[in-house]
């Protein structure tokens, strides 16, 4: 479920620089979002994940995980987890340790500082990785998530996967996914996969 459509990064295969973001009264109440999740839960959903934009930047987002855990003592719901830019998780870890988050995704597609200001267009390096440590230390499991995108990581891909493991974290390679929105055209970002596993 997407709490929002708004980000703390622009990505640049994922948004445009100058976004323009639905208006606030589009998008669905944290209250609404819960309702939302009630009916999913009702129809056998045992696993939820939240997802944005960036999900930690949604305000009162903690209330809503907090009411979400609270759920899986009487209703079938097993597991609440989170897809995030880790730009926040050092200010949010605990918290979602404390409501219920045992497992969370965070995307990240390289490990060059450099390289994450220029995809990300104006991300900080250290703020991803301190977030992933705080988590860790919160006994969260860490998921990375990576797009191999043309032309820029490629190459990063051995140290990736090395990086991960010597943290025990688990690596997914993700394909640039067909989206609007961007200002570059699909066709100069995508690689794919068959390329980078042989």
């Amino acid at each position: 479920i997407s709490v929002t459509d708004r980000c703390d990064l622009r990505c640049v295969y994922c948004m445009k620089e100058k976004m323009e973001f639905l208006p606030k009264k589009d998008v669905l109440s944290l209250e609404e979002i819960e309702r939302l999740c009630d009916n999913f839960i009702e129809l056998g959903v045992k696993k939820i994940r939240l997802t944005g934009g960036e999900p930690l930047i949604r305000k009162n987002i903690i209330t809503l995980i907090q009411n979400l855990n609270l759920k899986k003592q009487n209703t079938d719901l097993e597991e609440i987890t989170l897809t995030t830019n880790g730009t926040l998780l050092k200010k949010f870890a605990y918290e979602l340790k404390k409501n219920g988050i045992d497992r969370i995704n965070v995307s990240l597609d390289t490990l060059i500082k450099e390289k994450f200001k220029q995809i990300t267009r104006f991300g900080n390096l250290d703020n991803t990785l301190e977030g992933i440590e705080e988590a860790r230390k919160n006994n969260i499991k860490v998921k990375i998530n990576t797009v191999v995108f043309k032309n820029f990581n490629e190459e990063q891909i051995n140290d990736l996967i090395k990086w991960s493991n010597d943290k025990l974290l688990d690596l997914t390679f993700i394909e640039v996914m067909p989206m609007s929105d961007t200002d570059m055209p699909r066709h100069m970002q995508f690689v794919s996969l068959d390329k980078i596993f042989n």
